[in-house]
């Protein structure tokens, strides 16, 4: 089993399959070291019926239990119900990951803006540009800052090119039918996102 624990450290696996009696060391202690310092899916094989040897393996981190003898497309459901529920558990944090204003959703992760519900069509340097301002909508940015962190140090354009952006996020985001100005311009030194929901 100790080739097994290195093998973990030294590459990725979606699911391991553990079997509780094994020589050298137990399946229990192999889970515990496996569950201190990786999150992988772990499915326990047993042939224990016992209640308290369950509850000691999910508390020592496994994810599942197989009860032997058990047949194959048992198991087979077994592993595609873990993939499925981590799946979801993704899934949700992703959405936990959107930044939310009134009536606009953004989704660093899947790169989208929404206004009431529906999709708005922007282009990915207006979306960059949208989503840093939105995340930070306390702070101002300069013009400079905006085009080196979103354009990088090699671009030869000039502070336009982000009034450019900016006005393209304005009508788009007005014409989707948010009720206000989701970029608000500050005065001598740049822009900021506007949170108030009052249109400017």
């Amino acid at each position: 089993m100790l080739d097994a624990l290195e093998a973990v450290r030294q590459q990725h696996f979606d699911m391991i399959i553990l079997d509780i009696m094994m020589p050298d060391m137990d399946g229990w202690e192999v889970c515990k070291r496996i569950r201190e310092s990786y999150n992988t899916l772990i499915l326990m094989l047993t042939a224990r019926t016992e209640t308290s040897d369950k509850v000691r393996g999910l508390n020592l981190g496994a994810d599942d239990y197989v009860v032997k003898p058990f047949e194959p497309e048992e198991l087979i459901a077994r592993v595609f119900a873990l993939i499925r529920r981590a799946l979801i558990a993704q899934t949700s944090e992703q959405e936990i990951k959107k930044i939310v204003h009134p009536n606009l959703a953004i989704s660093p992760d899947a790169r989208t803006v929404t206004i009431k519900d529906q999709n708005v069509d922007l282009t990915q340097k207006e979306f960059d540009l949208l989503c840093l301002l939105a995340d930070n909508p306390h702070r101002a940015y300069t013009r400079d800052m905006l085009l080196e962190k979103l354009w990088g140090h090699d671009f030869f354009g000039d502070v336009r090119t982000v009034d450019s952006h900016i006005k393209n996020i304005r009508d788009k985001t007005r014409k989707s039918g948010l009720d206000y100005n989701p970029i608000q311009t500050v005065w001598g030194v740049g822009y900021k996102f506007h949170t108030a929901g009052k249109k400017k």
